[in-house]
């Protein structure tokens, strides 16, 4: 008769082991820091052995290097997210906040795999729920095999019978592995759970999708202790109480990083957003200061979003600097910028910034509008509604080229703006149709210009 698995107490901050849990990590101090964890033996165990069996050297060369076939998603957001489609053996994580989403997603996703055997494994509500909300969103799926448990080991021992090819885990949070005793949910249990899954995924070549839910403090299951362990993490970001939701990928070893796919949510589920700089633009009645157009690019698609801004006198100690969608250190260095090379004084001014739509925006290419819709909003003068900028600010007032710059022009000439704005190093090669390029290389160029 076996024994029972021995367990061992890693400290999160230093690494120390420990072999009993104690309220204090005795090598550097830190409180409430061990989490329980399985003590793997050495020796080896065809239990821990690696993801394809044993080991054996081969040359890299030898290695077949054409591409997996993927398989289509049935939505085209997410096959592009994913890279192209979903790769057999590939481990994906879904993060995001209650209710933004993941669980009708992946339910869509699975009525549409009708030609291949899906599992969804559900443990957090009961067959009946599933049902009814497949029924509510008007799907086929006669197919579908639903498993409603929550060990680890009763999963895996049912899949090597069911032999899916797809399947899902909802959410990893409820699940637990008999080898521990702390909780479900618990750090160290949803990393061994995780673990056991993914070594099932890759020896027997099906695709696995994970839901993580995001904590208070805006972690994925707690710490981020399954981001490495998977192939691809994709995060659901924008309001649940708003229509439109953004899937963004931040890791992904089959595809680009940062992809996006905009999705619409309506009483049938996510619908795939066709032209998704459509929904990000404000087409206002008539001009209004603060607003401007800015052309980014996330992953692979270039994106129009409007950035908005409001320049008010400040009545208290120190004026307030926010912003949503954009680094908050970022907007104080570039006002700084403003003052020094565009003249426009904002030391006693609150300056709050807003990229319409939830977006997030990570790039630099950001930099140019943003001070752009600041002048406008201070000034109270509009900025003409048909014209595009975008572009990098440099310490020194200098206005740096970014990347892609014509594929953002193209996206604007026919979104139907008329003008742009941009850094002149990404002034393009041969003239775009329909869209009059205005190249500047200064901050106080793009100050002095009358946009009448």
């Amino acid at each position: 008769m076996a024994g029972k698995p021995k367990t061992r107490y890693r400290c999160s901050r230093c690494g120390a082991v420990q072999l009993k849990w104690a309220g204090q990590c005795g090598q550097c101090g830190e409180w409430n820091t061990l989490e329980e964890e399985l003590a793997r033996e050495a020796k080896k165990s065809s239990r821990f052995s690696g993801y394809a069996g044993d080991a054996e050297v081969v040359r890299l060369a030898e290695i077949d290097q054409s591409e997996t076939p993927r398989v289509s998603s049935g939505l085209s957001e997410l096959d592009r997210v994913l890279g192209g489609g979903i790769v057999p053996g590939s481990v994906t994580l879904i993060g995001g906040d209650p209710g933004i989403g993941k669980s009708t997603l992946l339910m869509q996703t699975s009525a549409r795999l009708s030609h291949i055997p899906v599992l969804y494994v559900s443990g957090e509500e009961s067959a009946q729920q599933i049902g009814l909300r497949a029924s509510r969103l008007g799907l086929s799926v006669d197919h579908l095999r639903l498993l409603t448990e929550t060990s680890v080991e009763q999963i895996i021992a049912l899949s090597r019978r069911e032999k899916p090819e797809v399947m899902v885990i909802d959410s990893i949070q409820t699940l637990y592995t008999e080898t521990l005793q702390s909780a479900p949910g618990a750090v160290g249990q949803v990393r061994e759970s995780t673990a056991q899954l993914v070594r099932m995924a890759k020896q027997n070549r099906i695709s696995l999708f994970i839901v993580g839910h995001v904590t208070k403090d805006g972690q994925l299951a707690g710490p981020r202790v399954l981001e490495h362990m998977v192939d691809t993490v994709l995060y659901f970001e924008g309001d649940p109480s708003g229509r439109y939701r953004v899937l963004r990928a931040i890791k992904n070893r089959f595809g680009a990083v940062n992809e996006l796919g905009i999705f619409a949510m309506t009483e049938t589920g996510l619908k795939p957003v066709s032209n998704p700089s459509a929904i990000f633009l404000s087409r206002h009645e008539q001009p209004v200061s603060g607003s401007v157009i800015m052309a980014t690019r996330e992953g692979s698609r270039p994106l129009l979003v409007e950035m908005q801004a409001l320049v008010a006198a400040s009545h208290g100690g120190a004026p307030r600097r926010v912003a949503v969608g954009l680094e908050q250190n970022r907007l104080a260095m570039l006002l700084a910028v403003l003052q020094r090379h565009g003249g426009v004084m904002l030391h006693d001014q609150d300056v709050f910034i807003n990229v319409v739509g939830g977006v997030r925006v990570g790039e630099t290419a950001a930099d140019l509008p943003l001070l752009l819709a600041a002048v406008s909003s201070f000034r109270d003068r509009p900025f003409p509604g048909d014209v595009i900028t975008f572009g990098e600010i440099g310490l020194a007032g200098e206005i740096r080229p970014v990347s892609h710059g014509e594929d953002r022009l193209r996206e604007a000439a026919r979104q139907g703006f008329a003008r742009a704005v941009i850094p002149k190093a990404n002034a393009p090669r041969k003239p775009i149709k329909g869209l009059t390029v205005t190249p500047v290389s200064r901050l106080g160029e793009v100050i002095a210009l009358d946009f009448e």
